[in-house]
């Protein structure tokens, strides 16, 4: 028997078509006489793929508004770099909550989809203020196994939360500027507006439908102040450009809930080839360290892994390929759309957990 309490949404498609119908490119729209090779806003190379953020300041004055959609999906479990069954996972790992002895839901598939909307202004040439609010969607389908043990399948069922993230607002400082090399200083701070309180309907191993409130991971935000400090270096010569980035956020404190997410640190570096001042494409690889959760929200439990604080954090490698496009006259001057995809090349969990298939990432920008 399957339960399912949510309708399913598209997302990638979607995403596709918006792009499509806001910002029709066509060659002859960035037609440009020669190659200009000044780092500026309107060569391709000179932005760092969609995936990162912060990557550049402005111009004293200059605004910048931007959208980004980014969905990520999930698939199969993990512990270590080893892959989990969910008859393995129910036969074999300990529920932290027992009784019953061993865990008895499994998580199959989660898919998380933001909507990020940001705005940059600089008051002087040195420093570039940044303000993005997001609105976060997650899904995410079980299975539960009927009783206290055994392999047998009881049925499915899928939750969702959906509604407004975490709030960041940060300061990019020049330290360095000449010709080809570039280094700012990323320093922001992450304010906790997303809800940490997201309840949802579950099939229990005995057939109870009980509402909960849902694990960690289906929650929207941190619940606590986040400090978010960084360091960009880019450069570029000829039509070639590149970069590299550190950033990190570390958790203040614990949240109302009594709890805080582990501390993130994330590196990544990039190289991108401009065709033409229009377009270019670019490869990225990114390494990303999670630790695991500090404390426990008493109001989740169950014979779930996504309940257990240890079950959380790890450490990913991940690859991606992208395009930026950039206007270079009349209605398209200043504006930037670029996609970006990108899959694991290694993972290692503090499972079980599921494992990333792949996450894509669609922004639009407007620079005045």
């Amino acid at each position: 028997m399957t339960y399912r309490f949510v309708r399913p949404r598209g997302h990638i498609a979607a995403a596709c078509v918006a792009l499509a119908v806001a910002f029709p490119f066509s060659p002859s729209a960035f037609a440009h006489e020669g190659v200009n090779h000044d780092p500026d806003a309107s060569n391709a190379y000179a932005h760092a793929p969609i995936g990162v953020m912060g990557d550049h300041l402005h111009k004293q004055g200059e605004w910048m508004f931007s959208y980004r959609f980014s969905h990520m999906n999930m698939s199969d479990n993990r512990d270590g770099t080893n892959s989990l069954s969910p008859e393995e996972i129910v036969s074999g790992v300990a529920n932290r909550f027992a009784p019953p002895a061993n865990l008895r839901i499994v998580p199959l598939e989660m898919s998380m989809d933001m909507h990020m909307v940001g705005a940059m202004y600089a008051p002087s040439d040195i420093v570039t203020l940044t303000v993005m609010g997001m609105y976060v969607e997650k899904e995410m389908e079980h299975v539960t196994f009927a009783g206290m043990a055994g392999t047998t399948r009881r049925g499915t069922f899928t939750t969702s939360s959906s509604g407004i993230g975490d709030t960041s607002v940060t300061a990019l400082v020049r330290l360095h500027n000449e010709e080809g090399h570039y280094v700012h200083a990323n320093l922001g701070v992450s304010l906790p507006t997303g809800s940490i309180r997201e309840t949802g309907q579950i099939l229990t191993p005995m057939g109870a439908t009980p509402t909960v409130r849902l694990p960690y991971a289906m929650q929207l935000g941190s619940g606590t102040y986040d400090l978010m400090p960084g360091l960009t270096y880019s450069g570029d010569q000829a039509n070639w450009g590149w970069g590299a980035q550190w950033r990190s956020t570390l958790r203040l404190g614990t949240n109302t809930e009594g709890y805080s997410l582990g501390n993130r640190h994330e590196i990544t570096g990039w190289a991108a080839y401009q065709f033409q001042p229009w377009i270019s494409l670019s490869g990225r690889l990114a390494a990303r360290s999670d630790g695991k959760l500090d404390g426990i929200d008493r109001f989740i439990s169950g014979p779930v892994q996504t309940a257990d604080p240890d079950n959380y954090g790890g450490e990913r490698v991940e690859g991606f390929v992208g395009v930026n496009l950039v206007g270079q006259s009349g209605f398209l001057k200043g504006q930037r759309v670029a996609i970006e995809f990108g899959a694991p090349l290694y993972q290692s969990l503090n499972g079980p957990q599921l494992e990333t298939d792949y996450r894509l990432t669609v922004g639009w920008q407007k620079a005045f």
